[in-house]
């Protein structure tokens, strides 16, 4: 029986139709997917039912009853629950706090916090709730999110890529938990781009294309990329690495020591490596281990002692970002809305943002906007970034549609050092091999690119040598070929004793 139904959903915005005429239904208990490339109407869908947007068109019904929540909170009312993929938590309050927060009528802050411990270790999450969220790693800002959710007892749990920031650890303990919750009656819709993950994980899948339903499958018996190509319409090409002697040093860090950019930050501890020219260097860490950090030493947001940091051999620790990018190094942070792109400008003013430098987009310190305009359009064309103008607003970008700009916006920029921090941070299947293999070329090319990313598979797939960062500590440099997974995972947690020199 049918736990929630949807009969012709259809939800259009100028210039695009988000959802045309979607149908289908959750099972009580069962753990359903949705799955679909970048802007293909998975995020439209999911704000319908939780009481984000409002459908144009089409009907809901709950248990049998209509459901049409006009906000978050009647949605929440009804019992629909939302985990998303950007935590909305407060670093400097503790968890019960937090939590309270998310709450109608919270009760004092004893009962929420006894509440927390019964549900916590009732559900296999365990959680602190006296402790400071900024001291908390990521996985354990998701069991947050996931606690506030089941103190609300829902009938369905909405979770919008719960795994992309979780070790291969905390990715099994999630799948306990909601296989408990399934058992238990709770319907979960699941959104991830980590097909082997719902193959695992799911009992049934739809499959979205262009805001339709395309198809619906079982995904224990649909290979993984069958399930791809279902959602491109399309034969799923594997990234190919262009093989290619290895050319000078092109990035040296020495002794890179730095502090903690805030309370909740972590510091770097000596970090010393050697990109050559043509190599890809993977380094891969649990979120919170100073990824963030590096990402700004490196690109110049924050400034080290001199020799610390050499392009080309030539001293750059005390340079700012453009300077850096003169000689040579773009960097694309993790963060893509906010960090990467603003979101209330247009793709035009955010290109001129990053690539004024590189590819002479201003004159007499007058922006050209016509020379920004055709790289902005160059960019959309190359990464086949779906948006209806390069005039858009960043922030009316899907994720993975704005992830393939940003990422796009410092590849065609031909730096000499190409530093990247999650590149394929909740995009689809194909737009992630796009990416991936537009690494690959660019480093057949010559250049030397660093990626930094907690996708193992994506590390295994484009690295040359691989380290891992714990703690701020980076471990020695190994061969990517010659490691397994159970390697991997042991640097991950710090284990130094693998370490051989290269």
């Amino acid at each position: 029986m049918s736990l929630i139904s949807i009969q012709g959903l259809t939800k259009a915005y100028p210039g695009v139709v988000a959802n045309k005429n979607v149908s289908f239904d959750i099972g009580r208990g069962e753990i359903h997917a949705l799955l679909g490339e970048n802007g293909a109407g998975k995020s439209t869908l999911v704000k319908a039912i939780y009481g984000l947007v409002k459908p144009d068109s089409g009907t809901m019904t709950l248990e049998g009853e209509p459901f049409t929540p006009a906000e978050p909170r009647a949605a929440r009312a009804a019992g629909v629950a939302m985990v998303f993929q950007h935590f909305s938590l407060f670093d400097a309050m503790n968890v019960a706090e937090n939590i309270s927060l998310g709450m109608e009528n919270p009760p004092p802050q004893n009962e929420i916090a006894e509440q927390v411990r019964k549900v916590s270790h009732q559900y296999g999450l365990p959680l602190d709730p006296d402790m400071i969220v900024g001291d908390l790693s990521a996985g354990e800002r998701q069991r947050v999110e996931i606690i506030r959710c089941l103190l609300q007892s829902p009938k369905l749990l909405i979770m919008d890529e719960p795994t992309s920031v979780l070790t291969p650890q905390e990715v099994e303990i999630l799948f306990q938990t909601l296989r408990k919750l399934a058992a238990e009656g709770t319907s979960i819709l699941y959104i991830s781009h980590k097909l082997e993950e719902i193959r695992a994980l799911c009992d049934h899948a739809t499959v979205l294309r262009l805001g339709q339903v395309v198809g619906e499958c079982d995904p224990k018996t649909t290979s993984a990329r069958e399930m791809a190509e279902m959602m491109v319409g399309m034969v799923l090409h594997v990234p190919a690495r262009r093989e290619k002697p290895l050319g000078d040093v092109a990035l040296t860090l020495t002794n890179l020591t730095a502090p903690a950019p805030h309370q909740f930050g972590t510091a770097l501890r000596g970090v010393t490596l050697e990109v050559r020219k043509g190599e890809i260097f993977g380094i891969g860490g649990v979120a919170g281990n100073g990824q963030d950090e590096m990402v700004a030493a490196l690109s110049g947001e924050m400034r080290t002692q001199t020799d610390m940091v050499k392009i080309a051999g030539q001293p750059a620790g005390h340079l700012a970002p453009n300077a850096r990018r003169a000689i040579g190094l773009c960097a694309a942070p993790e963060e893509r809305n906010g960090h990467a792109a603003i979101p209330d400008m247009s793709l035009i003013e955010n290109t001129a943002l990053t690539a004024t430098t590189r590819k002479n987009l201003a004159n007499n310190g007058f922006v050209q906007w016509d020379k920004a305009r055709d790289f902005a359009k160059e960019i959309i064309r190359t990464f086949d970034v779906r948006t209806p103008s390069e005039r858009s607003t960043a922030g009316s970008l899907s994720g993975g549609n704005l992830q393939k700009f940003v990422i796009g916006r410092e590849i065609m920029q031909d730096p000499d050092v190409l530093v990247v921090n999650q590149p394929t941070w909740g995009v689809d299947a194909s737009a992630a091999a796009a990416i991936r293999q537009a690494l690959l070329d660019l480093a057949a090319q010559g250049a030397a690119v660093v990626v930094i990313s907690q996708d193992l598979d994506e590390l295994m797939e484009v690295s040359d040598r691989f380290a891992a960062l714990n703690d701020g500590k980076l471990s020695a440099p190994r061969d990517a070929a010659t490691l397994t997974i159970e390697e991997i995972g042991l640097m991950l947690g710090g284990a130094h004793d693998l370490e051989v020199a290269q």
